[in-house]
């Protein structure tokens, strides 16, 4: 996809599903604004949808703040070791240098959508 940076209308359906690194058993990704996909440079922006028992592993960021706003489903949230339930309509703000992680728990897929700022997790 284009890397220029320039608005754009795109459909969900035009962007291909990806499991990215250490997201495991039908944990997927839809890369919707970052910035191999739109060449942006303060936001990554994407829906994800994971299967029952999918998960993320632990992991914390250095600079990023995060956004996860849970469309469907229910799971398991891990923030600074502690599991928080999340269904449709929660949202979780988290700062950079917490540890976290999410898993689908739910009996049905767990759809999301992150933001997340900077794009990368090396500069400030």
């Amino acid at each position: 996809m284009a890397t220029e940076r320039k608005w754009f209308i795109r459909n969900i359906a035009e962007v291909p599903w990806r499991q990215f690194p250490d997201h495991f058993g039908g944990a997927l990704s839809k890369p919707l604004v970052m910035p191999e996909t739109a060449g942006s440079r303060h936001i990554d922006y994407r829906i994800s949808m994971y299967q029952p028992m999918a998960y993320v592993k632990v992991h914390r960021h250095r600079v990023q703040e995060q956004v996860y706003h849970v469309i469907e489903g229910e799971g398991l949230m891990h923030i600074d070791g502690e599991d928080h339930v999340v269904r449709k309509h929660d949202f979780v703000f988290l700062p950079p240098g917490v540890d976290h992680a999410i898993t689908n728990t739910g009996l049905v897929d767990l759809v999301f959508l992150v933001v997340t700022s900077p794009v990368a997790d090396d500069t400030a």
